[in-house]
């Protein structure tokens, strides 16, 4: 069975590609099966760069086909930030928890109908030989008040999804997978890896 290698060093991400791309016709395998490697920095200005830079230096280091991704949130009171800088809004030093916190505050003031926001999701697929595919996936939805319930990771505890009724960290794994931006990146991804 041929290998998909999953560019990423985040758990929570793990979890869910792996969940994702489920019943596909590969084996998939994670860094953890390729000591020693350390990603390098996230350095581009936009998701489908930084998720370029993931999936070459991995398929570069395992010599098979790997799938890196970089998403981000994106505010419409906050001009779009953090966007590609997501996973390090606010600062060094801060979790999950402090990055949303901190996201919270900045847009305390900001009333209900002015508190859009979307996910944004871009997966790479990079082959040892250097064929690349970009597929991206995006979901509406805006900031709660604070956060509701204790699913998925990063900013899913204040994503709320109008259609169903609740946050990202409220909704099953199943609901969310349907709409979320990496389900859309992911089932596009897995199209992809269908058509060679």
């Amino acid at each position: 069975m041929p290998v998909l290698v999953l560019a990423t060093g985040n758990a929570g991400k793990v979890r869910e590609l792996t969940a994702l791309l489920a019943r596909i016709p590969f084996e998939i395998r994670t860094l953890a099966d390729y000591p020693p490697f350390v990603l390098p920095e996230e350095s581009g200005d936009t998701y489908e760069g930084n998720a370029l830079i993931k999936a070459r230096a991995t398929a570069a280091h395992t010599n098979e086909l790997t799938l890196g991704d970089d998403s981000g949130i994106e505010v419409d009171a906050l001009h779009g930030a953090p966007g590609v800088r997501s996973a390090r809004f606010g600062g060094p030093g801060l979790d999950d928890k402090g990055r949303v916190a901190h996201l919270l505050r900045l847009i305390d003031h900001v009333p209900d109908g002015a508190r859009g926001a979307r996910f944004v999701c871009v997966m790479a697929l990079v082959t040892p030989d250097g064929r690349e595919t970009l597929v991206r996936g995006a979901c509406e939805g805006r900031i709660a008040r604070a956060p509701r319930g204790a699913g998925g990771f990063g900013y899913d505890p204040v994503f709320f999804y109008p259609p169903l009724g609740g946050t990202f960290g409220e909704l099953s794994d199943e609901a969310k997978a349907r709409v979320s931006h990496r389900g859309l990146a992911a089932a596009a991804a897995k199209a992809a890896l269908a058509s060679g």
